[in-house]
C-alpha cells in the first residue's frame, strides 16, 4: 500500500519509498562521560539520560550534570529541529524516538542515543510521527537484539536500512501541522490538570488546621469560630449488612485514586464468590484494614450503591458532610493520622488497622455548614482536574488513530 487510509483532501500521489539513510544529513552519537544527578544550570554543561525518549518525546529535563574534569569530552550537542534516538535501552523502551523543537547549546548526547538531522526537503516533525507510528514503530523494534533481558541494542546499519514511504514536501507539512496542533492540545489539558493539581495541594494544606492549631490558614467569609475536637469514631457508624446470595448487587473496588467498578479494574472474572460481602450505598465512607496509610479510602461518591469485598470496612458518615470527608482522607496528613494507628503485619511492607485506637485519634472538625462550603469547593476542584484529564486523554486516542490511518503500511 503506497497511500494512507485517512489523507488530506487534494492529495493524490502515490508515496515514494527510500531508506532512512537517504533522508538523513547525519546521523551521529555522543560520548559516554562521567555525571552527577546534580540539576543541570543555564552554566552548566549536561548529557541527556536515555530516558530523554522514553515514551516518544523530548524530555530536556532529563539529563545530568557533567563533572568538570570531563566537559572537555562531551560532543554531540542537542539541536532544533534533529530527532534523538534511543539506540541501546531495555526492550520497552530502545528505539524509543524524541522530537528536538528548540537548540539546547549546553545539553549533549551520550553514546547510547543517536542524533539524526535531516536533508531540508523534508519536514522532521512528519518523520518523527512516522517513526512511532504502529507499523514503523514494530519495525524499528524488530531489529532490536541482545544477550540478556535487560538491554537491548539497534545497529546503526540495520537502522539507516530502514524503508520509509514518504510524500510530497506540501503533503508533509500538513501532516506534520496536524500532530504539532495535536500535541498543543494535549500539552495544554495536561498543564491545566497539573496546575490544579498544585492548587489542590496547596488548598489541602491552608484550609485545614495545621497540627495544634484551631483554625486553619484560609476560610470562607462568615465563618469564625474555633473548629471542635472530635474521636474520629464520634463521625462514623459501622455498616455490617452483607450479601446472602450471589451477585446480589454491583460489584464495586475502592482503590487509591478512586471508587471503581470492580470491572473497570478487573477485565477478567476473578472466579470468588461475593456471599458475604459488604453492602455499600452513596456517601458510605470505605476503609482499608491495610496499609490505610497508603490513601486506600474514599468516601463512596460515585455509585447509588454495591457491594465491596469484606477486606474493608465500610461507615455510614455522622453529621459530616461527605464532600468535606473525602477531601479530608486524601490529605498527606490525614495519611499520617491512619499511620499512627497501625501496627505491623505479616511483613515489613505491611501495615494493619488497629481499629479501637483510630477510632480514639482526635482530629479538628468545623460546624455542617463550613464543611458543606469546603467540601463543595474540593469537589468542584476534582470535577475540573477530571474534565481536563478526559480531554488530554481523547486527544491522546485521536492522535493514536491517526498515527494508525496517515501512514501507510508496508
Amino acid at each position: 500500500m503506497n497511500t494512507p487510509k485517512i489523507r488530506f483532501k487534494g492529495f493524490t500521489d502515490d508515496w515514494e519509498q527510500w531508506k532512512l539513510k537517504e533522508l538523513v544529513e547525519d546521523l551521529s552519537t555522543g560520548k559516554s562521560v562521567n555525571s552527577t544527578d546534580e540539576l543541570v544550570g543555564e552554566n552548566d554543561i549536561g548529557v541527556l539520560k536515555t530516558s530523554c525518549v522514553s515514551y516518544d518525546f523530548f524530555d530536556a529535563n532529563e539529563c545530568k550534570k557533567v563533572v568538570t574534569e570531563e566537559i572537555g569530552y562531551v560532543k554531540c550537542p542537542v539541536e532544533k529541529n534533529c530527532i534523538i534516538v534511543s539506540r541501546m535501552n531495555t526492550p520497552e523502551r530502545v528505539g524509543a524516538c524524541g522530537f528536538v523543537d528548540k537548540d539546547y547549546p549546553n545539553l549533549y548526547l551520550p553514546d547510547r542515543l543517536w542524533k539524526l538531522k535531516f536533508l531540508d526537503k523534508y519536514d522532521v516533525r512528519m518523520i518523527h510521527c512516522m517513526l512511532i507510528s504502529p507499523y514503523y514503530k514494530a519495525d524499528i523494534l524488530s531489529l532490536a537484539s541482545g544477550t540478556s533481558g535487560s538491554m537491548y541494542n539497534i545497529s546503526k546499519e540495520d537502522f539507516e536500512n530502514i524503508e520509509l514511504k514518504v510524500p510530497s514536501k506540501d503533503e508533509q507539512l500538513v501532516i506534520s501541522k496536524l500532530f504539532n496542533n495535536l500535541d498543543s492540545l494535549i500539552t495544554l489539558h495536561q498543564r491545566k490538570c497539573d496546575e490544579l493539581q498544585k492548587v489542590k495541594k496547596y488548598m489541602l494544606q491552608k484550609m485545614f488546621p495545621k497540627k495544634g492549631e484551631k483554625v486553619p490558614e484560609i476560610r470562607f467569609a462568615g465563618f469564625t469560630g474555633d473548629w471542635e475536637q472530635r474521636e474520629f469514631g464520634s463521625l462514623l457508624n459501622e455498616k455490617r449488612e452483607k450479601t446472602s446470595v450471589e451477585d446480589e448487587d454491583t460489584l464495586l473496588s475502592c482503590a487509591i485514586n478512586g471508587m471503581y467498578l470492580n470491572s473497570e479494574l478487573f477485565s477478567h472474572f476473578r472466579g470468588q464468590s461475593n456471599i458475604g460481602y459488604l453492602k455499600v450505598k452513596k456517601n458510605d465512607l470505605i476503609l482499608s484494614a491495610q496499609n490505610l496509610h497508603l490513601g486506600n479510602c474514599n468516601v463512596n461518591l460515585r455509585f447509588e450503591h454495591g457491594i465491596i469485598s469484606p477486606a474493608y470496612k465500610v461507615y455510614e458518615l455522622v453529621d459530616c458532610n461527605p464532600l468535606f470527608v473525602q477531601a479530608w482522607v486524601k490529605m498527606d496528613k490525614t495519611k499520617e493520622f491512619f499511620l499512627k494507628a497501625s501496627t505491623e503485619g505479616a511483613s515489613v511492607c505491611r501495615k494493619n488497622i488497629v481499629w479501637e485506637e483510630l477510632y480514639k485519634q482526635e482530629l479538628p472538625v468545623p460546624s455542617f455548614e463550613e464543611q458543606t462550603k469546603i467540601g463543595e469547593y474540593f469537589a468542584n476542584l476534582d470535577n475540573l482536574i477530571a474534565l481536563h484529564q478526559r480531554k488530554c486523554d481523547a486527544l491522546k486516542e485521536i492522535k493514536k488513530y491517526m498515527l494508525q490511518n496517515m501512514f501507510p503500511k508496508k
